[in-house]
């Protein structure tokens, strides 16, 4: 163990609120990892604990929201959704307009500046906030089950504080809410992983999004074709979020964890295991920054909430001899996307197929992002075709020297 400190934030106010029965965003999620920490003694833990979230205040929540909005919000939840509210995206098919809209992304931003708060006071390392996630919602428009935007509230209270702030979005859904509240501004970097706009709501995304004004370059976006599996999904993490991290130096991290990038998803077409969502935040770890986890998309219930405890167990340091307990309990394979007996997925093979499908639009949309993005941070895009498969920082460091100066002041 490494005396890394961890936060879960969680109130029993939580488990009363929820979207409706038919909506595939399920709020159960976080009752059901933490249920699953606990059962496996890692929380809490030591240096491990949990702490009490809270709802965020009216006053809070207009940081980012508009007045009438949150105007809106209130009405539809008390069963009045008025023309305007509809304009606002309510009452659509991934807005439903139901009792706890309101008081549940309340009670999600709120924990979420609480985490944040905790990383401000230095009590801890890592917070996390799986309550929200909700990077769809916009200063005064709903989407993709999202009305609060938790994670820009984050960024933005971070950001007031005088931190430099890094947004890393693993969700297979475009981070276009928090972009859009950033687009503008070089304190809060936002980078997104996802499937590409072409085959994956909310249809944007792309390599030519790289924000605005003083924020030109410091939107970023990797926009990923269906079906991308682990390895290629590395590969793109290494060689454009990787180098661009170093250079940007954040002081602060903020990670929506979403699931749904995972093998067997039913909202998505991606091909990940879990073992690359860890992967990745085993790299933003060795960055050495406070950092807070928040939850996301994920609608497969059980992968998400395995998917979840795995992150908590990496940022605790567990593995080696202390691997899953299941293991030793006989796990099954039970298909393309379950598994029991472990918390961590099996590994999937990969077909010739597969990578003939994947790799080459994966490589042009590494070289597209590089030729946008690394000139605003003082780095070289490579000539096109190479530095393919790479799969660490070293490389990295060999091929752009810059990362290497920058890397020693973190």
């Amino acid at each position: 163990m490494s005396g890394r400190r961890l936060a879960f934030i969680y109130s029993p106010e939580l488990e009363g609120l929820s979207y409706p029965p038919d909506c595939p965003f399920k709020t159960q999620r976080l009752g059901l990892t933490r249920g699953k920490l606990r059962a496996l003694g890692l929380l809490p833990h030591d240096g491990a604990v949990e702490v009490p979230a809270r709802p965020a205040t009216r006053r809070e929540l207009e940081r980012l929201h508009t007045p009438r909005y949150l105007d809106e919000l209130e009405r539809a939840a008390a069963g009045d959704l008025t023309a305007t509210g509809f304009a606002m995206g309510l009452g659509g098919p991934d807005t439903p307009v139901f009792g706890d809209l309101y008081r549940y992304g309340a009670w999600a931003c709120g924990a979420a500046l609480t985490a944040a708060d905790l990383l401000l006071a230095d009590v801890v390392d890592v917070a996390f906030s799986l309550a929200g996630g909700f990077h769809h919602a916009h200063a005064e428009m709903a989407s993709g089950f999202c009305y609060l935007n938790d994670v820009a509230l984050a960024c933005e209270h971070l950001a007031a504080a005088g931190r430099r702030v890094a947004y890393v979005d693993v969700d297979a859904h475009h981070g276009d809410g928090v972009q859009d509240f950033f687009y503008r501004r070089a304190d809060v970097l936002t980078i997104s992983l996802h499937e590409s706009g072409r085959t994956l709501f909310p249809g944007g995304g792309f390599e030519d999004e790289i924000g605005e004004g003083p924020g030109r370059g410091y939107a970023v976006n990797v926009p990923l074709p269906a079906g991308t599996y682990d390895e290629a999904y590395l590969n793109a993490f290494d060689a454009v979020v990787w180098p661009v991290l170093l250079a940007y130096g954040p002081e602060v991290l903020v990670v929506e964890l979403g699931m749904d990038a995972l093998a067997g998803d039913p909202l998505t077409h991606m091909a990940l295991t879990n073992n690359a969502v860890v992967a990745v935040l085993e790299r933003l770890l060795s960055l050495r920054r406070p950092m807070l986890v928040s939850g996301g998309g994920g609608y497969h219930v059980e992968n998400t909430v395995r998917g979840w405890a795995l992150a908590w167990r990496t940022c605790l340091e567990r593995s080696g001899a202390e691997e899953d307990f299941g293991a030793g309990l006989g796990g099954v394979f039970l298909g393309s996307s379950e598994w029991t007996g472990g918390l961590r997925d099996p590994a999937r093979p990969v077909t010739a197929e597969q990578r003939a499908a994947v790799e080459p639009e994966l490589h042009a949309t590494i070289d597209r992002v590089r030729e946008l993005i690394f000139p605003h941070f003082g780095l070289a895009p490579e000539a096109p075709g190479e530095g393919r498969g790479l799969t660490g920082s070293a490389n990295l460091e060999e091929i752009n020297p810059q990362t290497r100066r920058v890397r020693n002041r973190l």
